[in-house]
């Protein structure tokens, strides 16, 4: 047997020094294997011929059985990956290029909006061609994105700059363990792609600062607010405000959180006219320091999708000028009207 085998070895071999391509060694193997089964069957036992071989046909049939076998599992995978390629370029071809009509995978996709008076075709067509900015990838930006991606906004921004941790995903469901360590941005990505191909998604792995803020802001429709940082909230707030973009904000502490639209541009108050000055230290700590139940943001950053959806759409009344605040602990929800303020330094009252 061990003869044969070193045969075997040499037609390879011999055969990839001489140039033979790969299917012309292995019908040389082939070839090998059925002279040698024809010495095992045909010759009578004890023949020297047949001992050289390996004395026995139940090994090389086994030996084939076993081969077939691999062979007959690396063409069943090859015809699996050609049908999943096959199935990724159809619908890769799905996704026109924009502007123009809508699939008919994003008509199906987009029913359930289509048949709502309040929306309707028009309506999601808004949502298609609308660009949203989202500041955060954390507990309120999480559910924000995931549904805004699953509403078909035709493009969706996203800046943060952490990484996902393992203390993140009790609460900041995009992100998952196998991608603790990556960039939120980039794991929000990925997750916002897997459900919906037909939008494009844009991450910006840093920090939200005065040296960007204008020139990003001004590539958006609308800006939606996540974060916990009270500077950056003041500054998303002032560039917004200047340049006459609604503000969709949540925020979040421990069993209850709030949400409101600014949008001085239409006669409602912005951030700063509500909370003129920042909150002394320790007197709002970070859900790290004071904790937060792991569905709230889902609640809070799934109210900030309903209300982009409402002011991409033109649907409802959106909450200007009043903050609604979701208390989890005891299932209570209320509205309180805020107003600007004439002597707030952003906006002015409006004006």
């Amino acid at each position: 047997m061990l003869l044969v085998l070193g045969i075997g070895a040499a037609i390879w071999g011999l055969g990839h020094l001489l140039g033979a391509s790969k299917t012309a060694r292995l019908y040389m193997l082939g070839l090998l294997y059925v002279i040698v089964l024809m010495i095992q069957v045909a010759l009578p036992e004890g023949h020297g011929l047949r001992q050289l071989t390996g004395g026995s046909p139940a090994l090389w049939l086994i030996l084939g059985g076993f081969v077939a076998l691999g062979l007959a599992y690396a063409l069943v995978l090859r015809r699996v990956k050609a049908r999943a390629q096959a199935g990724e370029a159809a619908r890769a071809a799905e996704v026109p290029a924009k502007p123009g009509r809508m699939s008919d995978s994003e008509l199906e996709r987009y029913a359930r909006h289509i048949v709502l008076r309040e929306l309707g075709g028009p309506g999601q067509k808004k949502l298609r061609e609308a660009k949203v900015l989202v500041v955060g990838a954390g507990g309120l930006g999480a559910p924000a994105l995931q549904y805004l991606a699953a509403a078909g906004v035709g493009t969706i921004g996203v800046i943060d700059d952490d990484l996902v941790e393992n203390a993140n995903l009790q609460r900041q469901v995009i992100h998952t363990d196998a991608r603790i360590g990556m960039p939120k941005v980039f794991s929000a990505q990925a997750a916002m792609e897997a459900q919906n191909p037909h939008v494009t998604v844009k991450p910006y792995h840093r920090r939200m600062d005065p040296g960007i803020a204008e020139d990003l802001i001004a590539d958006y429709d609308l800006i939606l607010d996540g974060t916990d940082d009270t500077d950056t909230r003041y500054l998303v707030n002032r560039v917004a405000a200047a340049q006459g973009k609604p503000l969709v904000s949540g925020a979040l502490s421990q069993w209850e959180g709030q949400i409101s639209v600014f949008d001085p541009a239409h006669g409602a108050p912005c951030y700063q006219c509500v909370f003129p000055v920042a909150a002394a230290p320790g007197l709002a700590p970070s859900c790290a320091q004071a904790g937060v139940l792991g569905p709230l943001p889902g609640v809070i950053g799934a109210m900030m999708a309903v209300e982009t959806v409402k002011l991409l759409a033109g649907a409802g009344q959106p909450l200007r000028g009043e903050m609604l605040i979701y208390d989890a602990l005891w299932g209570e929800t209320r509205k309180i009207a805020v107003k600007p303020r004439s002597d707030c330094p952003v906006c002015g009252g409006g004006s």
